[in-house]
C-alpha cells in the first residue's frame, strides 16, 4: 500500500453542548466533548463494568453551522474524520498537546427535538446544499424536513 490512512469512526453522546466560535476568517468552527463506552463483566466478582473515554470533536464550516443548530448535550452521534496533534503553550510557558479528531461527516442518530423521522447524514462536502434546505425549519411542519 501507497501512503496511508488517518480514519476515526466513533458512536457516542455529547458530553456538553457545543461550543461555537466564529474566527477572524469568517469560518465558524464547533468543538464538543463526547463519550463512547464500552461495557465488559468482570471474571472476579461477576459486576458489570462500564469503560468511558472521552474525545474532542473539532467540525468546520457547514459542519459547524448542523452542529449550532440541532446538536445538544447528551445527543447520541456517528462522527467520522482524522485524528489532528495540535500543540500550545500554557500559561507557564510548558508545550502541551491534545489530540482531535477532525470531522468530515456527521450523522445524528437522536431524534431531533422538533420530529420524529430519523435523523440525517452530513458531509463536509454537502453541508451547503442541506444548510440552504434547513432554513427556517422551526417554522414548518414534520413533511416538510429535507431529511
Amino acid at each position: 500500500m501507497n501512503g496511508s490512512v488517518n480514519k476515526v469512526i466513533l458512536v457516542g453522546n455529547l458530553g456538553k453542548d457545543p461550543e461555537i466560535r466564529k474566527l477572524e476568517s469568517g469560518n465558524l468552527m464547533a468543538r464538543f466533548s463526547m463519550a463512547t463506552s464500552e461495557y465488559y463483566t468482570d471474571k472476579t466478582s461477576g459486576k458489570k463494568i462500564e469503560n468511558t473515554d472521552w474525545h474532542d470533536i473539532v467540525l468546520w464550516r457547514g459542519l459547524a453551522e448542523i452542529t449550532e443548530k440541532f446538536l445538544k448535550k447528551g445527543m447520541k452521534v456517528y462522527v467520522e474524520g482524522k485524528l489532528k496533534k495540535r500543540a500550545w503553550k500554557d500559561k507557564e510557558g510548558a508545550q502541551r498537546y491534545n489530540v482531535d479528531i477532525v470531522a468530515d461527516s456527521l450523522t445524528i442518530l437522536s431524534k431531533n427535538q422538533n420530529t420524529t423521522k430519523p435523523s440525517h447524514s452530513y458531509t463536509a462536502d454537502n453541508t451547503a446544499k442541506i444548510t440552504s434546505k434547513i432554513e427556517g425549519l422551526d417554522a414548518q411542519n414534520d413533511d416538510d424536513f429535507p431529511f
